[in-house]
């Protein structure tokens, strides 16, 4: 039986590239540098960021601000925050990237494929019907059409307009 492969060198820097210490989402909840470290918005209990090695344009992350790893360890306030936020991002990615539809899920555990498994998180990657032409079928690679700070601005523009409550918080870029 042939093998298929998945042609992501996008993805490259992440494989390289040097493993921080810690946890990747505590150490960024942490800091005051949102926009270099691609957190669209802050939450009470939970957060949302750009995914630093895509799969596609416009890849977010809802998180939850506690290293937690399964969504029982949540309390019944930061889960209406998580699932809310999962709502609100996909609604400032239909208005701003206008995407045709989403992909929408998460891994729990090691062995589902987590990348970051001990700290609970939810993807949520836009979708075009163009993103499904010739270069991924046949060519076997994916191509992500823009670069990230021009999707952290677009996006955050559009929690902004959805959100104007979030817009007049200190910043911390």
């Amino acid at each position: 039986m042939k093998e298929n492969y998945i042609w992501a060198p996008w993805r490259s820097g992440y494989i390289l590239g040097q493993k921080e210490k810690g946890c990747i989402f505590c150490n960024r909840i942490k800091r005051n540098t949102d926009k270099k470290d691609l957190i669209i918005y802050r939450g009470h209990g939970n957060f949302v960021i750009l995914n630093k090695f895509p799969y596609n344009s416009g890849h977010a992350m809802v998180v939850p601000n506690r290293h937690i790893g399964s969504l029982d360890r949540m309390t019944d306030e930061e889960a209406k925050e998580f699932f809310d936020l999962i709502k609100l991002t996909v609604n400032a990615l239909k208005l701003t990237l206008k995407p045709d539809s989403f992909n929408i899920g998460m891994n729990l555990g090691r062995g589902s494929g987590a990348g970051v498994p001990e700290h609970l998180h939810m993807h949520i990657v836009p979708r075009w019907s163009e993103d499904t032409s010739f270069m991924p079928v046949i060519g076997k690679t994916r191509v992500v059409s823009f670069d990230l700070g021009m999707i952290y601005r677009i996006l955050k523009k559009g929690f902004d307009s959805l959100c104007p409550e979030q817009k007049s918080r200190p910043s911390r870029s």
